[in-house]
């Protein structure tokens, strides 16, 4: 029943991994922790809606593999319209792909020069360059990195903030 809704959320919990390893504040002998909380809407097998949050309270390594452990909580209404209360734990595997960054967009228009004399005529050129994140991919982990810094001023602050605590 709730397996659409696993499948849903796979990809935005997948995002998070990262995104909740990296921006976890750093603390004097372990990292502190916050669940993140998404929102959770679909449809159920045989009718019926689920309207809800899914709370990703921790990562496990569990048999090698990154899995996401949380809670489910929400409102399940059956294809009769009859509510239930759902409150379920989960586990479910977090499977990181590789990403990529826009590094760089550039897009010149066509060009018309006349040098004394000498006609030069250039057609548009649009020049695209994306990072490819993952392993093995130093430069494109470096070049999305550095591009995502700022994004946002928090992003930075975090960031720099981490480094004072690991060297503090």
């Amino acid at each position: 029943m709730l397996t659409q809704l696993t499948r849903k959320t796979t990809a935005i919990v997948a995002a998070l991994a990262l995104t909740f390893v990296v921006l976890a504040p750093a603390t004097a002998g372990a990292q502190a922790v916050r669940p993140v909380t998404l929102p959770v809407v679909g449809t159920v097998v045989g009718g019926g809606t689920f309207n809800g949050t899914a709370t990703v309270t921790r990562f496990i390594n569990q048999n090698g593999q990154l899995t996401a452990l949380g809670v489910v909580t929400g409102i399940l209404t059956n294809a009769t319209g009859n509510p239930t209360t759902v409150v379920s734990t989960f586990a479910t595997p977090v499977n990181i792909t590789a990403a990529t960054c826009s590094i760089l967009h550039l897009d010149l228009g066509p060009l018309n020069l006349n040098l004394l004399g000498l006609q030069v005529d250039l057609s548009q050129i649009v020049l695209d360059i994306t990072g490819q994140t993952g392993a093995g991919n130093l430069l494109g982990n470096l070049l999305c990195a550095i591009a995502g810094l700022l994004d946002s001023p928090g992003g930075l602050a975090r960031l720099l903030n981490q480094i004072l605590g690991i060297l503090g």
